[in-house]
């Protein structure tokens, strides 16, 4: 009885490690760091890129690559990455029972999201199809989220998904007035209310803190405490604090807030008003997870384009920062990431500053950028091969994707769809 199983495990294994060694040549390569080679040659191997070099002055040796891919007229990028991400968490945002972000307490950093994850989610191909390849997937609610880890879009389980476990701790800082919607008219924005509770919701996340820094600084403990194991690596540096907040006041105290627990690594994640406050980010080395681009401004005042022109005011600024979609809709929404750096190069960066925000400054800020975020030798083999312009809706069209070297699929079920109907209707 015990044959077949073997014998499957045996299948699987060798499928696995049978990887091609590809050889893409002619491609215009976007490297993801600002530079870009218009005439390329890109060597797989092992999973990882071993070559990229200007096509028209490196030696080319095809007789060592399995696959050759003629890629002239066509772009390669490095894969996207989703930070700050429900993917794999949630299917439909109606239905309760399928979304798997939030846990039911309020100061929980030892939730971990990594083991919610779902690989066979239906989201997770059709944002792949535009050339999102890593996520950063990240629980939600409370003052204290829990623990979020980055994945690659490919993978049999959350084991086999799993790039960087447990990269950081997310809390949501307190917000000192909120505002409702609309008016008892349906017709304006609300008036503002106060929190009552904001000074008790930031003493809980003081005691908190101070309490975990002791317990980790304590060599001998008499029992385990899981919360404050997990936030270990807040003070020794080997995490990141995410901390979701837009205001210019609610930042300024949390950075504060940072200052006074000599964390290390910091990131705000949303920052809609980070714009107000960039000497204080840039002096103290805080990254900036922006709010989806696409997207209204926070007071009637506003600046219309403020959303759209955010990226590059904290370009020229000097703070490095990389876009995200949490909102409505945002699991499915991540497939849109490409075009959302896509307008903020239309409001004053470039397209491969654009593209950096995406790509190489997301793995700057998730601690993954030795090994992703560009196309450059040693690291990854995470691209992927555009017919078009990958950040522009109308040309993207991704035609080959590799994960960690292996050539992923495609398809999604959306694809399916068109097809059938195409068929059906008799479309050309």
């Amino acid at each position: 009885m015990r044959k077949p199983i073997l014998f499957a495990l045996l299948l699987i294994t060798t499928i696995t490690f049978a990887q091609k060694s590809v050889l893409i040549m002619n491609a215009t390569a976007h490297i993801g760091n600002d530079s870009v080679i218009q005439n390329s040659i890109i060597g797989l191997k092992g999973g990882k890129i071993v070559l990229v070099a200007d096509a028209t002055t490196a030696k080319m040796d095809k007789a060592g690559y399995d696959e050759v891919i003629d890629a002239t007229g066509k772009h390669v990028y490095p894969g996207i990455i989703a930070p700050n991400s429900t993917l794999g968490l949630t299917e439909i945002e109606s239905v309760r029972a399928t979304n798997d972000f939030r846990e039911t307490g309020t100061t929980l950093p030892n939730v971990r999201s990594l083991i919610a994850y779902n690989t066979d989610s239906k989201i997770i191909p059709t944002v792949r199809s535009n050339g999102v390849l890593l996520a950063q997937i990240t629980p939600r609610g409370g003052l204290v989220s829990g623990t979020s880890s980055v994945v690659v879009l490919d993978g049999w389980n959350w084991e086999d998904a799993a790039y960087k476990t447990d990269d950081g701790i997310h809390i949501n800082w307190p917000t000192i007035q909120s505002r409702k919607f609309m008016d008892e008219d349906n017709i304006f924005p609300g008036p503002f209310e106060k929190n009552k509770d904001y000074i008790k919701q930031t003493e809980l996340l003081k005691k908190l803190f101070a309490d975990a820094k002791a317990y980790n600084e304590t060599t001998q403990k008499e029992e385990a405490n899981l919360r404050f194991e997990a936030m270990k690596g807040l003070f020794n540096g080997t995490q990141t604090l995410f901390i979701h907040s837009n205001t210019v006041k609610e930042m300024v105290e949390a950075i504060n807030f940072t200052i006074l627990n000599k964390i290390s690594k910091v990131a705000i994640v949303g920052g809609k008003e980070s714009w107000m406050i960039t000497d204080l980010l840039k002096q103290n080395n805080i990254s900036v997870v922006i709010a989806r681009v696409h997207d209204l401004p926070t007071y009637p005042e506003d600046d219309i384009d403020l959303p759209y022109k955010l990226p590059y005011i904290l370009h020229k600024a000097g703070i490095l920062f990389c876009l995200n979609n949490e909102g409505d809709m945002e699991a499915m929404g991540a497939r849109n990431l490409p075009f959302m750096a896509g307008t903020a190069a239309a409001y004053g960066l470039t397209k491969e500053q654009a593209l950096k925000s995406i790509t190489l400054n997301t793995a700057k800020i998730l601690g993954i950028d030795k090994t992703t975020g560009s196309v450059e030798q040693g690291k990854d083999a995470t691209i992927f091969i555009s017919t078009g312009d990958a950040l522009d809706m109308r040309s993207n069209n991704v035609e080959r994707a590799f994960v960690k070297g292996n050539s992923i699929d495609l398809n999604d079920d959306q694809k399916a769809l068109y097809e059938k109907y195409k068929t059906k209707y008799g479309i050309k």
